[in-house]
């Protein structure tokens, strides 16, 4: 069995962290799969175009040299922890209006998929590549910040179409997600280091890419809950770290044993 975070994100839009340093703070941790996923926003509206002012988003002339580095970094994330890393992106649709924005994760995604399509085309194209489309964070972060409940209004036409929902970001568990019966993922949204205290999706399958895609799609997954104390991280960081084994009795009811 290991841990596994699905969505992450580095210098490439709005994270604090390369992603030669993600790799070595999740490795160093023991977890045996990540996947980074910086926002792709559309490029059509102002909030897009805002975020490309910002150096906040992928771009079609940056996207080349994610996917290079990511391939870059993939084998070395093996070579060195033994980890799993898998390309993806967030393709990002912003509104002023919460029930207008979505998120999209896409896991194994390697081509340019546009943002300003439609969510549920969005979610064709990800499949299309032979990755999966999941819903980030469809309901209320329990946070104050802009919400994106576009998907989860859409939630019984976007069934077919989406791989899995987040039923946690960060520490947050989210009970209408977990009592709603749809295949479920938990993750950090990690953008800097002391966001590593979240729920995180455990596995207990072959370590390469194909087989975690398929648990996730099979649900042959679990969650629990990570926290890390971290004092002082950087290049000769010490650090101490604990793991709270904690598996909620709704989240078990959901899934079969992992």
């Amino acid at each position: 069995m290991f841990l596994a975070d699905f969505h992450i994100h580095s210098k490439f839009s709005d994270g604090q962290m390369a992603i030669p340093e993600i790799v070595d703070f999740y490795g160093s941790r023991g977890f045996g799969a990540i996947a980074i996923t910086d926002h792709l926003c559309e490029l059509n509206t102002f909030i897009g175009t805002a975020a490309r002012y910002l150096e906040s988003t992928l771009t079609p002339a940056i996207f080349p040299f994610y996917i290079e580095m990511m391939k870059s970094e993939k084998q070395r994330a093996w070579d060195q922890y033994k980890m799993i890393l898998i390309t993806g992106v967030e393709l990002s649709k912003n509104n002023i209006l919460n029930s207008r924005s979505a998120h999209i994760l896409g896991l194994g995604v390697t081509d340019w998929i546009s943002a300003d399509d439609d969510v549920a085309d969005i979610a064709r194209a990800i499949r299309a590549q032979g990755a999966l489309a999941i819903a980030a964070h469809p309901v209320s972060t329990r946070k104050i910040e802009k919400q994106t409940y576009h998907l989860w209004d859409r939630r019984e036409e976007l069934t077919p179409m989406i791989d899995a929902w987040e039923v946690a970001s960060g520490p947050f568990l989210f009970d209408e997600v977990a009592d709603s019966k749809l295949p479920l993922i938990a993750n950090s949204d990690l953008h800097r280091p002391s966001q590593i205290k979240a729920w995180k999706t455990v596995l207990d399958c072959e370590r390469h890419e194909g087989a975690i895609l398929e648990a996730i799609r099979k649900q042959k997954i679990s969650f629990k809950m990570y926290e890390d104390d971290i004092t002082n991280y950087g290049n000769n960081h010490h650090r101490r770290s604990t793991l709270l084994y904690r598996i909620s009795p709704i989240i078990t009811g959901n899934l079969g044993a992992a």
